[in-house]
C-alpha cells in the first residue's frame, strides 16, 4: 500500500465519523471536506484555515446549507423540534459526489504525487451541489479558493 493509499484510509475513516455524526448513508464530499479539515498540520488544512475554513467553519457552512435547503422548501428547523440523526449502523459507501471528487483529484497529478491539496481541489472542482452553495453562504469564493489550492502545489512543486 502506497503513502497516498494509506493517506486516502486515513480520510475516509475520518469521512465515516463525519457520516456517522450526520446519520447519513453514504459518504459524500462534504464529508471529505470535512476530513480534510480535521487533518491537522496537512496542506489541506491549511489552505482551508487561510481561508477561514476550519473543521468548526466548515460545519457551520454546512449546516447553513442545510437550513437554507430545507427554507426553500418551506421548512425551518427553528419551528420544529427535528430530532438527532439517528447513526446507521452499517459501513457507508462512496455516495456520487465523494466518488467524483476522488476521481478529479485522481486526475489531477500522478498516483505517487497526490497529496491533500489534490483531494481538495477535487472537491472544489464540483460546481454544483453541498459543498459548492456551502462555500457560497459562507462567502467564500470557490474559485478563488481553488486557485489557492493551485498555487500552493504549484509552490511545491518548485
Amino acid at each position: 500500500m502506497s503513502a497516498f493509499d494509506k493517506y486516502l484510509h486515513a480520510v475516509i475513516v475520518r469521512a465515516t465519523h463525519e457520516v456517522h455524526e450526520d446519520g447519513s448513508a453514504t459518504i459524500d464530499a462534504h464529508h471529505l471536506l470535512l476530513s480534510l479539515a480535521a487533518d491537522q498540520g496537512s496542506t489541506a488544512q491549511r489552505v482551508l484555515v487561510s481561508a477561514g475554513l476550519d473543521h468548526a467553519a466548515v460545519r457551520e457552512a454546512l449546516d447553513r446549507e442545510f437550513e437554507h435547503s430545507l427554507s426553500m422548501i418551506g421548512v425551518s428547523p427553528a419551528a420544529y423540534d427535528l430530532p438527532r440523526p439517528s447513526h446507521a449502523s452499517r459501513q457507508p459507501k462512496l455516495g456520487a459526489s465523494a466518488r467524483l471528487a476522488l476521481e478529479r483529484s485522481f486526475a489531477s497529478a500522478r498516483k505517487k504525487d497526490l497529496g491533500s491539496a489534490h483531494l481538495l481541489l477535487g472537491i472544489l472542482q464540483a460546481h454544483i451541489g453541498t459543498v459548492p452553495r456551502a462555500l457560497a453562504l459562507a462567502g467564500i469564493d470557490q474559485a478563488e479558493l481553488a486557485d489557492r489550492v493551485w498555487q500552493t502545489l504549484n509552490s511545491q512543486d518548485q
